[in-house]
């Protein structure tokens, strides 16, 4: 028996090879073992929003039917301020267990990149995307009692009278401020942005007559009740709620796309399985009639696919809004 110092040094340094060989199979295992059992406990689903808003709605739809098909609660957590980015900042700081999940948006996970100097999160290394939900096109409307009946009319009314027509929108560097902003690059008519502080008060002032128009992704409820007429759909084809008003693009438009996507996300750093486990049962919610009904009654464009899809186009999304928020010119210290 060799008891030498040499031999024995060998010896340690062997076990110690095999011990960290295993670290990886060990890690996989109780990845494996994690998911498996996931969930066991409720989870918390993050809105970065107030509640009432189309972000929480959509939230509370996929949440509920979500807990149904996992056999435990999806509570929706409202987090809302500085436009969303206080919310999703405390959620990139939570553990990547699968039991946090965030309801990110076009404007916290696309928009403001651009929009703020100074981020408290990074837009792609903090997230692990799970699913691409839905996507909802913003809509020209203006007043019922307006004597605009299309687009047309808008657009020469603007040239006949430069600075005279106003468009209303929730804030600088919202959806319906940068929509309008399209709108002007794409026409070179002059139109007066006049920004709330969010889009009820726009859209109560907007129904008042107090403002010309709007290019909003939540006026369906009011197109509906009759409050409001739809002139234009910001999207590359008719929606199935509104069969009777033509894109933009029908209108001599052409390429003028403004839309507000939701989608899942998870922690960065989230096991594989429970993202794909989370992509999977999802994709089969949105498939159902009943969700399918409700998102389309909303307005929205039903999305779903692979998590890589959706990290694909959130990151060309980001690129996408960088030119669109320097031609608004909106910047937020």
């Amino acid at each position: 028996m060799n008891n030498s110092p040499t031999h024995a040094l060998r010896r340690r340094f062997a076990v110690a090879f095999c011990a960290a060989a295993l670290l990886p199979a060990v890690a996989v295992f109780a990845s494996a073992a994690h998911a498996a059992s996931y969930p066991d406990r409720p989870i918390k689903l993050v809105v970065p929003w107030s509640p009432g808003g189309a972000t929480d709605v959509i939230a509370r739809v996929i949440g509920q039917h979500l807990g149904q098909a996992l056999g435990q609660p999806v509570v929706v957590d409202n987090r809302p301020g500085a436009g969303g980015n206080i919310g999703t900042a405390a959620f990139v700081r939570e553990k990547a267990d699968g039991y946090t999940l965030l309801m990110g948006t076009s404007s916290t996970n696309a928009v403001n990149p651009s929009l703020y100097s100074r981020l408290p999160f990074d837009p792609v290394k903090d997230f692990e995307p799970v699913i691409h939900i839905a996507t909802v096109p913003n809509i020209l409307v203006v007043p019922a009692a307006s004597p605009f009946k299309t687009l047309d009319d808008v657009i020469r009314a603007a040239k006949a009278a430069p600075g005279k027509i106003n468009y209303g929108s929730a804030g600088s560097g919202s959806s319906q401020h940068l929509a309008g902003s399209m709108l002007v690059k794409a026409t070179g008519l002059q139109l007066i942005h006049v920004p709330y502080k969010g889009s009820g008060p726009a859209a109560a002032d907007l129904m008042a007559g107090h403002l010309d128009l709007m290019i909003d992704t939540g006026s369906m409820p009011h197109i509906k009740s009759g409050t409001l007429r739809a002139l234009a759909v910001a999207a590359p084809r008719r929606l199935p709620t509104l069969p009777n008003v033509p894109t933009f693009a029908e209108q001599g438009i052409k390429g003028f796309e403004a839309s507000a996507w939701y989608g899942i996300m998870a922690p960065a750093g989230t096991p594989a399985p429970i993202v794909q486990r989370l992509n999977t049962e999802i994709n089969a919610i949105l498939k159902t009639p009943e969700v399918a009904q409700r998102l389309e009654d909303f307005g929205a464009v039903v999305n779903g696919g692979t998590p890589q899809a959706f990290k694909a186009f959130a990151a060309s999304e980001i690129e996408r809004y960088r030119q669109i928020v320097r031609d608004s010119g909106a910047v937020i210290d």
